[in-house]
């Protein structure tokens, strides 16, 4: 999935200057800095470079998503399809989140810290409006948790391929 993504984002927007699209590339979900980065490496991009653009990209959507998210959902919560989704949402973020309801704003940033998949600045933000982490709470944990995630994963792409 996250190569169809991927393959779509570069396909129907090579029009668009390569840095665009590492940003573009970063504010997915699924694909977040994790698809960003290796983009960015692609283009020839240096370290700095890369890692700007994809945390910027990143970091993009976090707050839209904190304050938007419940609201939509309550109102979305209408339609059956949406009933399933957000479900299976928040039966997979309560699985994945044991940090986040035991640490609070630690949990949060480790949660989005760790680079493995379904964790990051999407599942964050929902892991945040489900336990209902206050915004200034919860942003400042999220965009720190991305930091991480950010300087670990260009680091190691970096040293696999720079």
């Amino acid at each position: 999935m996250k190569e169809n993504i991927e393959h779509f984002l570069l396909t129907y927007l090579s029009f668009l200057p390569p840095e665009a699209l590492v940003v573009i590339v970063s504010a997915t979900p699924i694909l977040e800095l994790r698809g960003g980065i290796p983009l960015g490496i692609g283009f020839g991009f240096p370290f700095w470079k890369t890692l700007s653009l994809s945390l910027f990209g990143n970091i993009l959507p976090i707050l839209p998503l904190l304050i938007l998210f419940q609201p939509i959902s309550k109102i979305l919560l209408r339609y059956n399809w949406y009933v399933r989704f957000y479900n299976w949402l928040y039966g997979r973020t309560l699985k994945k989140s044991d940090e986040v309801k035991k640490y609070g704003f630690l949990g949060l940033i480790l949660f989005t810290a760790i680079p493995f998949p379904t964790t990051g600045a999407y599942s964050a933000s929902a892991a945040a409006s489900f336990f209902a982490i206050p915004i200034r709470y919860a942003l400042p944990a999220i965009i720190f948790g991305v930091v991480i995630a950010g300087f670990g994963v260009n680091l190691a792409l970096f040293y696999l391929f720079g």
